[in-house]
Formats: C-alpha cells, sequence, structure tokens
C-alpha cells in the first residue's frame, strides 16, 4: 500500500508499508508492518527501470532518510528505482523498543519475539515486497555492513529474487561463531586504539584524567544513569568510521572546566557520553549483537565479547593507557543502561540458546551463481578482512575488491565505491539488464 507521494530535492519518493506475519513459519499468527520507501529520479518516475534494494547496516539499523539525490544514491538513480527497507523492528516498520519488551512480560516471551528479527526474516520481508509490491522481477541488492550478511542470507534462501548484489564492507563468515568473530576484532581495535593515541597523543592523558574521575563514583549523565568507565570505552565504536577519531576527539576537547568547586565534569561532555553510548534510537543493535553470529547447533554465543574481553588485561578498566572498545556487547550494558534495561532477561536467554536456524546454506552459496562484488575494507574494524575474504572464496561467482583507502563506512564518501562495484558488475553485463 502506498501511504504518501512527494518530492524531496533530485528524489521522487513512494512510501509503502504491508502486514507480514511475525513468524515465517505461521502465517496466520501475529503480524507486523514492514515499511520499504521507493525513490527515483523525478524526470525517470514514469519509466519502467529496475530496483536497486538497499539492505542497512546494523543489526537494529533502519534505512538512510535521504536529503539530496547525492552519493551513492544519486550515483544509483541514473539507472535504477532505490527501495530503501526499514528492517522490521526498526524505522517506521513496527519498532521493537523497551516499552515492547516490557509490555512482553517475561524475559521467555521476550527471547522468543527477538527471534524473529534476525536475518532469515527479515530477508523473508524483503522477497514478499519485491513479490506483491515491486513486480516480482529479480532486483540488485546494495548490503552495507550487516547488509552484507543479509545478502548471504538471501543468497542462501532465494536467489531467484537476486539479480546481482553489490556489498561493502560485510561478507560475514558463512560457518558462524561469535567467538571467532572477537577473536580478531579485538586486535583491530587495539591497532584503532594505537593510531588514535599517535594522532591525539594530548588525549591519552585526558583520558586517563576522565577514566581516575569516574572510578571514584558520583558521575551521573542527564537521564540519571551513571558513568562508569567502562561506559566511557564504548565511545571506541565510532573508531571504525572515517571521522570516528575526530568525534571523539572533540567530545574530550571540553571534557573538564574549572567551577567553584573546582574542575569538573562538564554538561556538554556528559550530554555528549549520553547520546553516543545511551542506544535508545537503536536498542536492537546492542540486543541482537551477538545472535547474529549463532546457527544450527555452534551451541550458545554465552556473552562472546565479554569473555574474550576476559583474556586481553589491556582492555580493563583499571589499565593506562585507557583503551576504547569497539562493536562488542556486554552483559552488563543491559543493567548500567536505561534504553537497554527492558531488554535484559531476553538477551540473557538469547545468550544461552543451545540451536538457532542456519542462516546460509554452503551447498547453495558454493554453488550460486548471482554476480556478486565486494568492498572488503583491509583495515575494517567491525568485519575481518581476512574473515571477509575466506567467505569471499566460499561463495561462488564473487569478485572482491579489497582496498584500504577507506574505513567501514567508505560506501558513504560519496559515490566512488558503489562506482567501483558496480562497474565489476558492468564487466559481467549485470548491473542494468532486467
Amino acid at each position: 500500500m502506498i501511504t504518501a507521494e512527494y518530492t524531496l530535492p533530485g528524489i521522487h519518493v513512494r512510501d509503502h508499508l504491508v502486514d507480514v506475519p511475525l513468524d515465517w513459519g505461521d502465517p496466520e499468527g501475529a503480524t507486523l508492518k514492514v515499511f520499504a520507501r521507493e525513490l527515483a529520479d523525478p524526470e525517470r518516475r514514469h519509466e519502467d527501470l529496475p530496483y536497486l534494494a538497499y539492505l542497512q547496516g546494523g543489526p537494529g539499523g533502519k534505512s538512510p532518510r535521504p536529503l539530496a539525490a547525492v552519493g551513492w544514491i544519486g550515483a544509483a538513480l541514473r539507472t535504477h528505482r532505490v527501495v530503501l527497507l526499514d528492517q522490521r523492528g526498526t524505522g517506521r516498520s513496527t519498532p521493537v523498543d523497551g516499552a515492547v519488551m516490557s509490555a512482553l512480560g517475561s524475559g521467555e516471551a521476550g527471547a522468543a519475539y527477538l527471534a524473529h528479527f534476525r536475518a532469515d526474516a527479515i530477508v523473508a520481508d524483503a522477497e514478499h515486497l519485491r513479490k506483491t509490491v515491486f513486480g516480482g522481477r529479480p532486483w540488485t541488492t546494495l548490503g552495507q555492513s550487516y547488509g552484507g550478511f543479509l545478502t548471504l542470507t538471501y543468497l542462501s534462501q532465494a536467489p531467484e529474487g537476486l539479480h546481482a548484489c553489490l556489498v561493502t564492507g560485510g561478507l560475514a563468515s558463512v560457518t558462524p561463531s561469535a567467538d571467532a568473530v572477537y577473536r580478531c576484532t579485538y586486535p583491530r581495535v587495539e591497532a584503532k586504539n594505537r593510531a588514535y593515541r599517535e594522532r591525539y597523543p594530548h588525549d591519552t592523558g585526558l583520558v586517563a584524567r576522565i577514566a581516575d574521575r569516574l572510578a571514584a563514583g558520583g558521575v551521573t549523565l542527564p537521564d540519571g544513569d551513571a558513568l562508569t568507565v567502562r561506559r566511557l570505552q564504548t565511545l571506541g565504536l565510532d573508531f571504525g568510521m572515517k571521522p570516528g577519531y575526530e568525534r571523539v576527539h572533540w567530545l574530550l576537547d571540553e571534557a573538564f572546566a574549572e567551577g567553584p568547586g573546582g574542575e569538573r565534569l562538564t554538561d556538554t561532555f556528559l550530554a555528549g557520553v549520553r547520546d553516543r553510548t545511551a542506544f535508545d534510537t537503536n536498542p536492537l543493535f546492542a540486543a541482537l549483537q551477538e545472535s547474529i553470529y549463532a546457527g544450527g547447533g555452534n551451541g550458545p554465543t554465552g556473552w562472546a565479547a565479554e569473555r574474550e574481553r576476559a583474556l586481553r588485561p589491556q582492555f580493563g578498566e583499571d589499565a593506562r593507557p585507557l583503551l576504547f572498545t569497539g562493536e562488542m556487547m556486554y552483559p552488563w550494558m543491559f543493567e548500567e543502561i536505561r534504553a537497554l534495561r527492558p531488554f535484559r532477561p531476553a538477551v540473557e536467554l538469547m545468550a544461552a540458546r543451545e540451536e538457532w536456524p542456519e542462516l546460509y546454506d554452503l551447498g547453495r552459496l558454493a554453488a550460486n551463481d548471482v554476480p556478486v562484488a565486494a568492498a572488503v575494507y583491509f583495515d575494517d574494524m567491525y568485519v575481518d578482512s581476512g574473515l571477509q575474504l575466506e567467505t569471499a572464496d566460499r561463495v561462488g561467482n564473487t569478485h572482491a575488491w579489497v582496498t584500504n583507502e577507506y574505513e567501514h563506512d567508505g560506501l558513504h564518501e560519496g559515490d566512488h565505491v558503489f562506482t567501483r562495484l558496480t562497474g565489476l558488475l558492468k564487466e559481467k553485463g549485470a548491473f542494468t539488464a532486467r
């Protein structure tokens, strides 16, 4: 159903909203709303153009809200209609937040509910939209980060729906293991910390002063949450993005001020830390983070990031220099962070779950004939490039472009990454054909 139609600068927009089952295995049961925004060049909006579906990063990320026809979206609109899907639980697709989790009433009910928000269900939603709203022809997908994980599930479940696939920083291991992921990513995070200190050596002492003040206790954020050293360390989540070092540096730059009672942490600093560590706009990112690596009988994820951190004392709260952490979620976060507390009973059960549905069909992926062009960022902090290249070798018809020119958000730096990958597909005659 089209719910609205309007024009942004350089983009004609149609908003679509459909009902889908909460559980695709029980199509007569409870339902959700799934939202997708269709973009077209205003001058070509009546033309029969092929579709490019964008698979957002995350988990738990809503689609971009474009302001103009620039970057990869502007480039894509020259040849395609672009579909921006709000993955179930995000944006305008029946969002999942603390109020929803509290209303479910128990950890068991919450865990059962969240189990329907993984890649297999998101792909089923996308296929439903393709068949019922967007004409049913195979489309090209663009998977950024977690969107690449979704791409591999799509190739496993419904390759007939795909004309070609672009992936940026998201060729997940097709033999998923949370333990293996964190063994690879902690060293990458440590390297990013070293690079940060080399760029801003003065911040090393500043971070230590802040940590010492927090360790003494009594510091609260504007929402009333206590600011602990370990929460401060989670600011390192931003280090894998191009301007991440600068965003953290400028936040720290205003940490202290002199007042009548002596030196204090400023309201500006505390508000900035709250905004960057609260997860109130994307709680599913934290709640589902480890379960995206669960599949089949590989056992419980069991808070793999916490276990691996315990083996690395350099990431301790009392270590100096203090190291920031990365894309790791820890059990304490569901106690200390207001927006995540309602998720705690459910995520504890999810972390202990022994078996999950398989997300990847290894035989089907090996025999894949859908053209896949993937950007592998050599220094990627979130999705290890070594694991990505192993996957590229295991998925048929996959062409990897390895580069150290970009960080994980390279897709969003103009249109070069998009243009390079579409060029690989054009060489195969696989980008604009319908």
